[in-house]
């Protein structure tokens, strides 16, 4: 299973699909919300979401949908990455509800060779979330620096970390 590229990896104009998408439940929601503090009730409470606001009922905090699409595009994206190094912009275009299943696709908007280092790139991409009926409901842009293979062979290669395991 591929983890990430590296910088000759990237073609400008590519699209990554990630898969599988993610249902998000209220418990997911609910969650999110109680570990980054966010009590808004339209998140939080369905009386009032379903009493108070267009919706009807309660909305998933976007934050959450950025972060489940950012988590996708992992394996794809950023599996390799040196650093995450600007989110450029971010749009959540329509609600995402309890229920809903999240579906993300990366496109390689440009790449660029570091200045200062050799065995680095910059790596710039769009994505976008869109729901099973095919709604966009979230695109950010962001600029991820990544490494070169001479920098992954230097390292000690895809899995430098991962302990060699004899037989039990």
């Amino acid at each position: 299973m591929q983890f990430g590229r590296t910088y000759e990896e990237f073609t400008v104009g590519d699209v990554y699909r990630h898969w599988p998408g993610k249902t998000v439940t209220e418990y997911d929601d609910h969650l999110f919300c109680l570990l980054t503090m966010n009590h808004h009730p339209l998140h939080m409470d369905s009386n009032y979401a379903e009493k108070t606001t267009d919706f009807g009922k309660n909305v998933v905090v976007g934050n959450y949908i950025y972060s489940l699409l950012l988590g996708m595009s992992v394996p794809d994206v950023s599996g390799k990455a040196i650093a995450n190094l600007e989110i450029e912009s971010l749009r959540h275009v329509a609600p995402t509800f309890h229920g809903d299943t999240i579906y993300g696709e990366t496109t390689v908007l440009g790449k660029t060779p570091s200045k200062s280092k050799t065995d680095r790139g910059i790596v710039h991409v769009e994505t976008k979330g869109y729901k099973q009926d095919g709604t966009l409901v979230c695109v950010f842009r962001r600029k991820v620096m990544v490494p070169t293979a001479t920098y992954i062979k230097e390292r000690g290669g895809e899995q430098p970390g991962r302990p060699e395991l004899g037989e039990q």
